[in-house]
């Protein structure tokens, strides 16, 4: 089953079972989904559906912490309940050991040595690790072992 039909099930049982946070999730994603392919005239994959359910995460954990900070916690803790519904739908993040591993294998596999070839590396991390790895945390974790 890929994540579409997945996303259809889903909302069928939080119609059922009168779950009004994971429905109305839910039907964000497939408003996005449909927005995507609208734009891109073209179906949107699984790969491509984890792409816009992890930048929709990035957005309500951007979010949540300008709730928080402002004293809303009303609002931040309706972002965070988003945020986990979101997550079911996401693979496994890699932990912090793992992205430090895949940032030295591409700084060996690009030969960099400097912070002049960050570029170079981000490019090779993306590829490898799209959707499976927060890039914020990686791009930290590759200037530190580039600087070091």
């Amino acid at each position: 089953m890929n994540l579409k039909q997945q996303l259809t099930e889903d909302m069928k049982t939080a119609m059922r079972n009168k779950d009004s946070i994971t429905l109305s999730t839910v039907r964000l994603i497939n408003a996005a989904i449909k927005q995507y392919e609208v734009d891109e005239r073209n179906e949107a994959d699984d790969n491509q559906i984890t792409a816009i359910l992890t930048k929709m995460v990035k957005q309500r954990k951007d979010s949540a912490k300008i709730y928080a900070d402002a004293g809303r916690s009303d609002l931040a803790d309706k972002e965070n309940a988003e945020i986990e519904v979101l997550n079911r739908y996401l693979p496994q993040m890699m932990s912090n050991n793992e992205i430090r591993s895949a940032v030295e294998a591409a700084i060996v596999q690009t030969g960099a040595s400097s912070m002049a070839d960050m570029g170079k590396v981000m490019g090779v991390l993306k590829t490898n690790l799209a959707g499976k790895a927060d890039m914020g945390e990686v791009n930290k974790i590759l200037k530190t072992a580039l600087t070091a």
